[in-house]
Order: structure tokens, then sequence, then C-alpha cells
């Protein structure tokens, strides 16, 4: 019996060791890497189809690739084997689009989850270069302050600063805190941008329930402003805001010609906000309300957000076109969402510049 045992102990031994035989004429099976088919060749497609599916033109989408293509490359992120190109494509295709994930990844030929990595990988990527293509001057640029005089003769203006509502599908625990007043849940975006329509500042991690003026007053704009405020220069803003020394506001009950007419220059001043709100959102269809509440987590749709407002600057800087789809609701026009400015008690203030601008420039 023990011999039994120790001979039934070698051959388990021997079957663990000794490598099994295979059947002649059968050879071991390789393990190929995998080999990914872009469906989309963007050298074969006209300029105008790319900056319509993608928003930039050629030249851009590969300065842009090859700017995120270490992090898109590394070896512990990038397991898939698809391309940084196509990665950068797909993503570009998503937020222009607003289309969802599974779609996006039928049209660029990879499973609905592979994208949803893909989207995450491409997004961080993105927004860690975030300073590089959002700047709010730390002085005063002459040409900035023309840009604004000459939309409403406002003097030293460097900024229109304004909220905008960007839905989203709310955490089940926290959906009353993203409920805004038009009863829709969505993310209260923080915007700065300049009279050519470039944004300067964007803080978009406030949920829908919370007020403009509170945003604002949590965000770097007051501190930034405090230190430009000996080049005597302001932002402009709706009677959402507070009467504060680097703001102007509304006057909300205007008594004088005078009055009546820096109104009237605010608001030629303070439109290209909206026109800007009009602009990114007709650009990038995901932050619209066509496009339908983003499905992601609040994380994510502040990435998605913020990596919006860096491609709109890149296409700004670059010169890039924006060519109107040809559905009915693909105009800058119809993402132009109506001013509602949120009222707010004007505070107590020391130094009241609007009453100066409205007796020096308005009389």
């Amino acid at each position: 019996m023990l011999w039994l045992r120790t001979c039934d102990l070698l051959d388990s031994v021997l079957h663990v060791v000794l490598p099994r035989h295979r059947p002649l004429g059968l050879a071991r099976r390789r393990m190929n890497p995998r080999v990914y088919r872009p469906l989309v060749d963007l050298s074969t497609m006209e300029e105008r189809h790319i900056i319509l599916r993608y928003r930039l033109d050629r030249a851009t989408i590969h300065e842009l690739c090859a700017q995120l293509e270490p992090a898109l490359m590394s070896p512990i992120r990038q397991p898939t084997g698809i391309p940084p190109l196509v990665q950068v494509l797909s993503v570009l295709h998503c937020l222009a689009s607003g289309s969802f994930q599974t779609t996006v990844a039928m049209s660029s030929g990879m499973s609905q989850p592979m994208f949803s990595n893909i989207l995450s990988r491409v997004l961080s990527a993105l927004t860690k270069h975030m300073r590089s293509y959002i700047v709010f001057p730390e002085e005063v640029d002459l040409a900035t302050v023309k840009g604004f005089y000459a939309l409403g003769l406002i003097p030293n203006i460097i900024g229109a600063i304004d909220g905008t509502h960007m839905a989203l599908v709310p955490p089940k625990d926290d959906e009353q805190v993203y409920r805004n007043r038009k009863s829709y849940h969505s993310m209260n975006v923080q915007v700065v941008c300049l009279a050519d329509q470039y944004i300067s500042h964007v803080n978009a991690k406030f949920p829908g329930s919370v007020h403009d003026a509170y945003v604002m007053r949590n965000s770097s704009i007051p501190y930034v402003m405090e230190q430009l405020q000996r080049q005597r220069v302001w932002l402009i803003g709706d009677s959402g805001y507070p009467k504060l020394p680097w703001l102007l506001t509304l006057v909300r009950n205007p008594r004088t010609r005078a009055e009546e007419r820096y109104n009237e220059a605010h608001g030629r001043t303070r439109r290209v906000i909206e026109r800007t709100f009009g602009l990114l959102k007709a650009r990038f269809r995901c932050l619209h309300m066509t496009g339908g509440s983003m499905m992601y987590s609040p994380k994510k749709v502040c990435q998605i957000i913020v990596a919006c407002c860096m491609l709109h600057n890149l296409a700004l800087r670059r010169q890039v076109p924006f060519l109107q789809d040809d559905g009915p609701d693909g105009g800058v026009e119809a993402a132009v969402e109506p001013a509602e400015s949120e009222e707010e008690e004007d505070e107590e203030d020391d130094t009241d510049n609007r009453d100066r601008v409205i007796q020096q420039y308005f009389q």
C-alpha cells in the first residue's frame, strides 16, 4: 500500500513537472496581439466633414493628439491597442454630437465598455492641460479692453461673467441639490469670457440649486480681481450678482437718462457672454438640452464641461470656423438661452465705481 501511495504521489508530481505531449501535427496556438482596424480614416475625409464631425480641423486634431499621446500610450492605461488618434477622434465625436456612448462606439468600431474607458482616459489627459487653454489675465491687456469698449463704449472691462445650467442625470442620494429654478437637474457653470468669446475662466463644480452669486464668491474670481483693482478694471455681470468694487451690474430702477444710457451700453457689452454660451453649446451638443441630460457622475460632467471649454478656446485660437449642422437645431441661435438673472440684494460698498462710470461717461 505504501508503495502504491508513493507511486500515486510520484505520478501526480510528474504530471505537474513534465510537459504534456501534444499529438503530432497539432502546433501550439500563438497569442497574437489584437489589431485594431479603424473605421474612420482622417486622411481621406474632406476638411468640411472633419470640422462638422469633430469641431476641429485636421491640423488641429493632429496637434491635440500629439499633446495627449504620451498619456494615451501609457502601457498601464492603454491595454486595448486603440491608437491615440482614434481615441481622440471618438471622444471629440461624442462631445460634438451628444450621442449615446453605444452610438459613438459603434461608429468608431469598438465596444461601449471600451469607449467608456477611453472617454475617461482622454478627459483626464486633456483636463490636465487646462491652464494652457483657459487663462485669466494677470495683467491688463489693452486689446481686451479695446474689444469690450467696441461692444458698448464702457471702458476698462476685461471680462463678462455669467452662469449657465448644463443638464445631467443627478445622483439618487442628492437629487434635490441638483434641481435648479427651472425644475430640471443641472450643474451651475460659471464662465468669464472676453470680447472675442474666448473663455478666460470656468467653474463647473457647483450643482444647479446653487445661486450664481454663491458660485462667484466661492471661485477664484474675487481674489484675482482684487489683485487687479489698482489698475481700475472691471468685470461686467447681470443683476444676479452683488454690487462690488470690481463688478459693474445693471441699474435696476434707472431714474435718469444717464442711467438708462448706461443700462443700454451694459446690455450691448454683456451680451457677448450669452453668445459665448450659445456658440459653446452649439459646437458641443453634449452640453445643450437638445442633446439630453448627461448620464455621468457630477465629477465626470465637470470634466466634460471643462474639456469642451478648452476645445472651444483651441478652435478660436486656431481660427477653426463653426460650421452649422444641417438639422433644424444645429445653429448658434438655437443654442442661445434667454438670460434670466437671479436677483441678488446689493451689498453696501464704500466705492461705487458704477456711479462714477455713469457720471463720467454717460451724462
